[in-house]
Protein backbone atom coordinates (compact mmCIF):
# COMPACT_ATOMS: atom_id res chain seq x y z
CA UNK A 1 0.00 0.00 0.00
CA UNK A 2 1.28 3.28 -1.41
CA UNK A 3 1.77 6.20 1.07
CA UNK A 4 -1.10 8.28 -0.37
CA UNK A 5 -3.54 5.32 -0.15
CA UNK A 6 -4.61 6.51 3.47
CA UNK A 7 -5.72 10.04 2.11
CA UNK A 8 -6.85 8.63 -0.98
CA UNK A 9 -9.28 6.01 0.71
CA UNK A 10 -10.21 9.23 2.99
CA UNK A 11 -11.52 11.17 -0.21
CA UNK A 12 -13.63 8.02 -1.49
CA UNK A 13 -14.89 7.50 1.14
CA UNK A 14 -16.10 11.13 1.88
CA UNK A 15 -17.15 11.12 -2.09
CA UNK A 16 -19.67 7.66 -1.01
CA UNK A 17 -20.82 9.06 2.09
CA UNK A 18 -21.99 12.23 0.35
CA UNK A 19 -23.37 10.02 -2.75
CA UNK A 20 -25.17 8.06 0.25
CA UNK A 21 -26.68 11.15 1.70
CA UNK A 22 -27.96 12.18 -1.76
CA UNK A 23 -29.55 9.05 -2.39
CA UNK A 24 -31.53 9.14 0.48
CA UNK A 25 -33.06 12.96 -1.11
CA UNK A 26 -33.73 11.30 -4.29
CA UNK A 27 -35.87 9.12 -5.94
CA UNK A 28 -36.01 6.09 -8.69
CA UNK A 29 -33.22 5.19 -10.51
CA UNK A 30 -31.33 8.86 -9.89
CA UNK A 31 -31.34 7.10 -6.32
CA UNK A 32 -30.33 3.53 -7.00
CA UNK A 33 -27.51 4.83 -9.39
CA UNK A 34 -26.09 7.11 -6.55
CA UNK A 35 -26.61 3.76 -4.29
CA UNK A 36 -24.69 1.92 -6.46
CA UNK A 37 -21.90 4.48 -6.64
CA UNK A 38 -21.73 4.81 -3.06
CA UNK A 39 -21.45 0.78 -2.76
CA UNK A 40 -18.58 0.77 -5.15
CA UNK A 41 -17.03 3.38 -3.11
CA UNK A 42 -17.03 1.67 -0.09
CA UNK A 43 -16.01 -1.55 -1.33
CA UNK A 44 -12.88 0.04 -2.92
CA UNK A 45 -12.12 1.61 0.37
CA UNK A 46 -12.06 -1.74 2.07
CA UNK A 47 -10.38 -3.48 -1.08
CA UNK A 48 -6.85 -4.38 -0.93
CA UNK A 49 -6.06 -3.69 3.04
CA UNK A 50 -3.74 -6.69 3.83
CA UNK A 51 -3.87 -6.21 7.70
CA UNK A 52 -7.17 -6.12 7.98
CA UNK A 53 -8.08 -8.97 5.83
CA UNK A 54 -5.30 -11.10 7.51
CA UNK A 55 -6.99 -10.19 11.22
CA UNK A 56 -10.57 -10.75 9.54
CA UNK A 57 -9.21 -14.94 8.09
CA UNK A 58 -7.54 -15.29 11.54
CA UNK A 59 -10.71 -14.73 13.60
CA UNK A 60 -13.00 -16.43 11.41
CA UNK A 61 -10.92 -19.50 12.17
CA UNK A 62 -11.18 -18.59 15.43
CA UNK A 63 -14.79 -19.08 15.77
CA UNK A 64 -14.61 -22.03 13.15
CA UNK A 65 -12.46 -24.28 15.86
CA UNK A 66 -14.05 -22.67 19.08
CA UNK A 67 -17.88 -23.90 17.06
CA UNK A 68 -16.22 -27.52 16.46
CA UNK A 69 -15.73 -27.70 20.53
CA UNK A 70 -20.22 -26.64 21.24
CA UNK A 71 -22.93 -28.22 20.36
CA UNK A 72 -26.81 -26.99 18.99
CA UNK A 73 -27.36 -23.47 18.70
CA UNK A 74 -24.24 -22.57 20.42
CA UNK A 75 -22.08 -24.20 17.81
CA UNK A 76 -24.81 -22.86 14.82
CA UNK A 77 -23.98 -19.12 15.94
CA UNK A 78 -20.19 -20.10 16.27
CA UNK A 79 -20.03 -21.43 12.36
CA UNK A 80 -22.06 -18.16 11.34
CA UNK A 81 -20.02 -15.89 12.77
CA UNK A 82 -16.89 -17.53 11.32
CA UNK A 83 -18.64 -17.38 8.04
CA UNK A 84 -19.29 -13.88 8.09
CA UNK A 85 -15.81 -12.95 8.78
CA UNK A 86 -14.47 -15.03 6.23
CA UNK A 87 -17.16 -13.49 3.71
CA UNK A 88 -15.93 -9.96 5.10
CA UNK A 89 -12.04 -11.14 4.85
CA UNK A 90 -13.16 -11.80 1.03
CA UNK A 91 -14.93 -7.81 0.28
CA UNK A 92 -11.65 -6.89 1.21
CA UNK A 93 -9.31 -9.51 -0.50
CA UNK A 94 -11.67 -11.56 -3.32
CA UNK A 95 -8.16 -13.34 -3.89
CA UNK A 96 -7.31 -14.77 -0.07
CA UNK A 97 -7.59 -18.18 -0.72
CA UNK A 98 -7.34 -19.67 2.74
CA UNK A 99 -10.81 -17.73 3.74
CA UNK A 100 -12.74 -19.19 0.33
CA UNK A 101 -11.74 -22.70 1.17
CA UNK A 102 -12.31 -22.51 4.68
CA UNK A 103 -15.76 -20.81 3.96
CA UNK A 104 -16.84 -23.38 2.12
CA UNK A 105 -15.52 -26.16 5.18
CA UNK A 106 -17.39 -24.07 7.96
CA UNK A 107 -20.69 -24.47 6.07
CA UNK A 108 -20.27 -28.05 5.56
CA UNK A 109 -19.90 -28.68 9.15
CA UNK A 110 -22.64 -26.16 9.60
CA UNK A 111 -24.39 -28.33 7.36
CA UNK A 112 -23.48 -31.43 9.14
CA UNK A 113 -24.68 -29.94 12.36
CA UNK A 114 -28.13 -28.96 10.64
CA UNK A 115 -28.43 -32.89 9.32
CA UNK A 116 -28.81 -31.15 5.71
CA UNK A 117 -29.36 -33.38 2.84
CA UNK A 118 -26.53 -32.71 0.23
CA UNK A 119 -29.01 -30.59 -2.39
CA UNK A 120 -29.86 -28.09 0.42
CA UNK A 121 -28.52 -24.31 0.41
CA UNK A 122 -25.89 -25.04 3.14
CA UNK A 123 -23.79 -27.33 0.89
CA UNK A 124 -24.67 -25.45 -2.28
CA UNK A 125 -23.01 -21.92 -0.51
CA UNK A 126 -20.19 -24.56 0.77
CA UNK A 127 -19.90 -25.70 -3.15
CA UNK A 128 -20.22 -22.22 -3.93
CA UNK A 129 -16.69 -21.34 -2.01
CA UNK A 130 -14.85 -24.03 -3.05
CA UNK A 131 -15.71 -23.45 -6.71
CA UNK A 132 -14.10 -20.10 -5.75
CA UNK A 133 -11.06 -21.23 -4.04
CA UNK A 134 -10.51 -23.47 -7.47
CA UNK A 135 -10.32 -20.15 -9.40
CA UNK A 136 -7.86 -18.35 -7.28
CA UNK A 137 -5.47 -21.37 -7.30
CA UNK A 138 -6.95 -24.39 -9.69
CA UNK A 139 -7.31 -27.41 -7.63
CA UNK A 140 -6.65 -26.61 -4.25
CA UNK A 141 -10.35 -27.36 -3.37
CA UNK A 142 -11.52 -30.29 -5.55
CA UNK A 143 -11.26 -32.85 -3.07
CA UNK A 144 -13.76 -30.91 -1.47
CA UNK A 145 -16.07 -30.55 -4.52
CA UNK A 146 -15.47 -34.49 -5.02
CA UNK A 147 -16.81 -34.83 -1.54
CA UNK A 148 -19.70 -33.33 -2.49
CA UNK A 149 -20.38 -35.05 -5.68
CA UNK A 150 -19.79 -37.58 -3.91
CA UNK A 151 -22.77 -37.09 -1.15
CA UNK A 152 -24.93 -36.58 -3.96
CA UNK A 153 -24.34 -39.47 -6.10
CA UNK A 154 -23.34 -37.33 -9.40
CA UNK A 155 -20.27 -39.66 -10.12
CA UNK A 156 -19.11 -38.00 -13.67
CA UNK A 157 -18.26 -34.65 -11.70
CA UNK A 158 -17.05 -36.34 -8.44
CA UNK A 159 -14.51 -38.34 -10.85
CA UNK A 160 -13.65 -34.85 -12.81
CA UNK A 161 -12.77 -33.26 -9.34
CA UNK A 162 -10.72 -36.24 -8.31
CA UNK A 163 -8.51 -35.89 -11.20
CA UNK A 164 -7.83 -32.26 -11.18
CA UNK A 165 -7.00 -32.69 -7.66
CA UNK A 166 -4.67 -35.63 -9.01
CA UNK A 167 -3.33 -33.61 -11.42
CA UNK A 168 -2.30 -30.44 -8.90
CA UNK A 169 -0.97 -32.79 -5.95
CA UNK A 170 -3.53 -31.76 -3.89
CA UNK A 171 -5.62 -35.44 -3.28
CA UNK A 172 -4.91 -36.84 0.00
CA UNK A 173 -3.40 -40.40 0.60
CA UNK A 174 -5.82 -43.22 -0.28
CA UNK A 175 -6.18 -44.18 3.25
CA UNK A 176 -7.97 -40.91 4.41
CA UNK A 177 -10.43 -40.79 0.81
CA UNK A 178 -11.16 -44.92 1.62
CA UNK A 179 -11.54 -43.53 5.78
CA UNK A 180 -13.39 -40.32 4.51
CA UNK A 181 -17.54 -40.60 5.29
CA UNK A 182 -18.21 -38.35 2.72
CA UNK A 183 -17.15 -40.34 -0.34
CA UNK A 184 -18.84 -44.24 1.29
CA UNK A 185 -21.08 -43.52 -1.86
CA UNK A 186 -18.73 -44.12 -3.98
CA UNK A 187 -15.87 -46.29 -2.18
CA UNK A 188 -17.44 -49.54 -3.67
CA UNK A 189 -18.18 -48.34 -6.96
CA UNK A 190 -16.24 -49.91 -9.93
CA UNK A 191 -15.48 -46.18 -11.41
CA UNK A 192 -13.65 -45.08 -7.96
CA UNK A 193 -11.83 -48.69 -7.52
CA UNK A 194 -10.22 -48.10 -11.28
CA UNK A 195 -9.35 -45.07 -10.45
CA UNK A 196 -7.55 -45.85 -6.96
CA UNK A 197 -5.77 -48.35 -9.35
CA UNK A 198 -4.58 -45.98 -11.81
CA UNK A 199 -3.51 -43.80 -9.20
CA UNK A 200 -1.06 -46.53 -7.64
CA UNK A 201 0.36 -47.26 -11.61
CA UNK A 202 0.78 -43.40 -12.14
CA UNK A 203 4.00 -41.71 -9.96
CA UNK A 204 2.66 -38.69 -8.09
CA UNK A 205 2.36 -35.63 -10.31
CA UNK A 206 4.37 -32.76 -9.25
CA UNK A 207 2.67 -29.84 -7.97
CA UNK A 208 1.82 -26.97 -10.46
CA UNK A 209 2.85 -23.83 -7.64
CA UNK A 210 3.72 -23.85 -4.30
CA UNK A 211 0.85 -26.25 -2.28
CA UNK A 212 -1.29 -25.21 0.42
CA UNK A 213 -0.76 -25.85 3.93
CA UNK A 214 -3.76 -28.28 4.53
CA UNK A 215 -4.68 -30.19 7.66
CA UNK A 216 -6.74 -33.14 7.36
CA UNK A 217 -9.54 -32.99 9.88
CA UNK A 218 -11.76 -35.70 11.17
CA UNK A 219 -14.38 -35.59 8.74
CA UNK A 220 -11.30 -35.36 6.06
CA UNK A 221 -12.31 -31.93 4.64
CA UNK A 222 -9.21 -29.90 3.60
CA UNK A 223 -9.15 -27.31 5.79
CA UNK A 224 -6.02 -24.84 4.96
CA UNK A 225 -4.23 -23.68 8.19
CA UNK A 226 -1.47 -20.90 8.98
CA UNK A 227 1.61 -22.51 8.54
CA UNK A 228 4.22 -20.18 11.42
CA UNK A 229 7.11 -21.87 9.86
CA UNK A 230 6.03 -19.96 6.93
CA UNK A 231 4.30 -16.48 7.02
CA UNK A 232 3.08 -16.61 3.37
CA UNK A 233 1.24 -19.89 3.84
CA UNK A 234 -1.63 -18.24 4.54
CA UNK A 235 -2.35 -15.66 2.39
CA UNK A 236 -3.98 -17.58 -0.40
CA UNK A 237 -2.94 -15.53 -3.50
CA UNK A 238 -0.76 -18.66 -5.15
CA UNK A 239 1.18 -18.36 -1.59
CA UNK A 240 3.73 -15.96 -2.90
CA UNK A 241 4.53 -12.77 -1.37
CA UNK A 242 2.15 -10.46 -0.13
CA UNK A 243 1.73 -7.24 -1.50
CA UNK A 244 2.08 -5.80 1.75
CA UNK A 245 5.51 -7.22 1.48
CA UNK A 246 6.12 -6.18 -1.38
CA UNK A 247 5.35 -2.27 -1.44
CA UNK A 248 6.24 -1.82 2.80
CA UNK A 249 9.54 -3.09 2.29
CA UNK A 250 10.96 0.32 -0.10
CA UNK A 251 9.28 2.54 2.57
CA UNK A 252 10.30 0.70 5.63
CA UNK A 253 14.50 1.08 3.64
CA UNK A 254 13.65 4.49 2.72
CA UNK A 255 12.83 5.14 6.74
CA UNK A 256 15.80 2.98 7.47
CA UNK A 257 17.85 5.74 5.77
CA UNK A 258 16.65 9.09 6.56
CA UNK A 259 17.12 7.75 9.91
CA UNK A 260 21.02 6.89 9.27
CA UNK A 261 21.55 10.05 7.80
CA UNK A 262 20.37 12.35 10.43
CA UNK A 263 23.40 10.98 12.86
CA UNK A 264 25.63 11.38 9.80
CA UNK A 265 24.45 15.03 9.68
CA UNK A 266 25.04 15.80 13.07
CA UNK A 267 28.61 14.32 13.37
CA UNK A 268 29.76 16.52 10.20
CA UNK A 269 28.15 19.40 11.31
CA UNK A 270 30.54 19.37 14.67
CA UNK A 271 33.34 18.18 12.47
CA UNK A 272 33.07 21.71 10.49
CA UNK A 273 32.86 23.24 13.43
CA UNK A 274 36.42 22.09 15.02
CA UNK A 275 38.41 23.44 12.28
CA UNK A 276 36.43 27.01 13.08
CA UNK A 277 37.71 26.75 16.40
CA UNK A 278 41.48 25.79 15.95
CA UNK A 279 41.76 28.66 12.94
CA UNK A 280 40.75 31.29 15.85
CA UNK A 281 42.83 30.05 18.01
CA UNK A 282 45.67 30.20 15.20
CA UNK A 283 44.14 33.89 14.51
CA UNK A 284 44.88 34.64 18.55
CA UNK A 285 48.27 33.41 18.36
Amino acid sequence: MSLLAPFTKKSKLNNSIKDTAQARKSEGTTADGLFTAAYKGYAEVLLDDPIRSEALYNWGLALFHQAQTKTGDEAAKLFQDAIDKFAFCLLINPNYLAAAIDSGVAYMDYARLKKAMPHEKLYEAAKAQFERANSIQAGTASYNLACIYGLRGNKEACLKELELARSKATLPDQADMLADLDMANVIGQDWFVAFLEELNKQPEPEPEAIAPVVNPRGSKWRLVERNFDDDRAETGEEFVATKSETEVEPVIEEVEKEMKAEPVAESAAVETEEPAESAEKTAEK
